[in-house]
């Protein structure tokens, strides 16, 4: 349960975790006794509607102070809010995790419900407006790795905000492995197929990569031959001892070979490539808008599929279903970049014989 006050340094989502997750506190014993009604039952009319923004707030972003920021109050607010809802329920909504707060198992049925609520009280917004149609709005936030997630998702948010300017999206970009127990945003996309989670996850798309280098270090060092000739060139890629996606392991690929130079970062990755660093292991979707030459083509061609997960209080929102669905557009609209040999060879096939 939030303790009633928290420093204002809450710790970021996407923070590495510390290496011993915080304790989760025991629940405290309400300060009052949930109000009963004759029957013995929960009385609906000592519960405040408006603690219930404060759950979903939290839920959606697994932190006190980015809840805090979205509802326009400070931290300590919404935790005295929530913690007046536990006392009302005389339950336990929210727990500590290692990333941010997470849902009980009660929690999650509460904050489904109370997202009626919200949904109501946003159609009369609406109506008072003279809207006909029903607006999007409220937060989505989005976690994807850092080139997909600049290259494909933004322009996805875009496209909806653009639709929908009362909607507000943030986007987290990071190059690691989804949570056991996910927490801070609404839809995450990630390399690979994620771990059973409490996610609802579907395949995005596939993406390319291959052996990349600049005209520069071609023209000074030459183009291997071969893969064993890899071994006498500088390979550019992930920090090994930092990459927290399993299919990114240069092992799985092209074992033996020991990257020379490497950051966690995939776009110094394309700009060390550029400026002559070596060879580098990249996306099809950036070496090609850095003007970057394919090297061992036939003999290197990885292909990664890209997964698109939600957490499960998110599925039914109509706003999270206009990101997911503006998400599929767009990788539907731009499969060339994603796989540029495979749009090739489709093309050329489809072309009549002459």
């Amino acid at each position: 349960m939030p303790s009633r006050s928290r420093p204002a340094g809450d710790d970021p989502v996407g923070d590495t975790p510390p290496a011993v997750p915080p304790a989760v506190p025991p629940a405290v014993p309400p300060a009052v006794p949930p109000a009963r009604t004759d029957r013995g039952g929960l009385d609906p009319r000592a519960l405040r509607a408006d603690d219930l923004r404060y759950l979903l707030a939290v839920a959606r972003t697994g932190l006190l102070v980015t809840a805090a920021e979205v509802l326009g109050v400070d931290h300590t607010t919404v935790s005295r809010r929530i913690t007046a809802l536990e006392t009302r329920l005389g339950v336990r909504l929210m727990e500590r995790g290692a990333e941010g707060w997470v849902l009980t198992d009660v929690g999650k049925a509460v904050s489904e419900s109370a997202r009626a609520i919200e949904d109501a009280l946003v159609r009369v917004v609406d109506a008072v407006s003279g809207q006909d149609a029903p607006s999007l709005h409220g937060t989505v936030r989005v976690s994807a790795p850092d080139g997909f997630g600049t290259v494909f998702a933004a322009p996805a948010l875009v496209r909806v905000r653009r639709s929908h300017p009362r909607l507000h999206a943030e986007l987290i970009t990071a190059t690691r492995q989804l949570s056991l127990r996910p927490a801070g945003f609404d839809l995450a996309l990630t390399i690979g197929r994620p771990p059973r989670s409490r996610l609802v996850t579907e395949h995005l798309t596939d993406y390319a990569l291959g052996l990349y280098a600049g005209d520069e270090y071609l023209a000074r060092c030459g183009a291997p031959g071969t893969v064993a000739d890899l071994r006498e060139h500088p390979l550019v890629f992930y920090v090994e001892s930092m990459l927290q996606v399993g299919d990114l392991d240069i092992e799985r690929h092209l074992p033996g070979v020991t990257p020379a130079f490497s950051s966690t970062n995939v776009f110094a990755q394309v700009e060390a490539t550029r400026l002559g660093a070596g060879i580098g292991v990249l996306p099809a979707f950036l070496a090609g808008r850095a003007g970057l030459r394919r090297v061992l083509a036939d003999e290197v061609d990885i292909r990664l599929p890209i997964t698109l997960a939600v957490r499960r209080e998110a599925v039914t929102r109509p706003a999270v279903r206009a990101v997911r669905d503006a998400l599929h557009h767009e990788v539907a609209d731009r499969t060339a970049e994603l796989l540029p040999e495979a749009s090739a060879r489709t093309a050329r096939s489809a072309e009549p014989l002459r």
